[in-house]
């Protein structure tokens, strides 16, 4: 599970992915080629972090 996040939002992202999975998350900071093209999966603002299982 990859979910992507804004400032705004990673909270809610690392917050449903421990309900949604039972495990720590990866929290890691997208490259700057990254963020031109990925949204947040909550909002249409660009993505900061992706969270993820190991």
């Amino acid at each position: 599970m990859k979910t992507y996040s804004c400032e705004t939002h990673i909270d809610h992202a690392l917050d449903m992915h421990v309900a949604e999975t039972e495990q720590f998350p990866m929290m890691d900071f997208l490259s700057e080629e990254e963020k031109l093209s990925t949204t947040c999966s909550y909002c249409e603002q660009s993505a900061t972090y992706v969270v993820s299982s190991k």
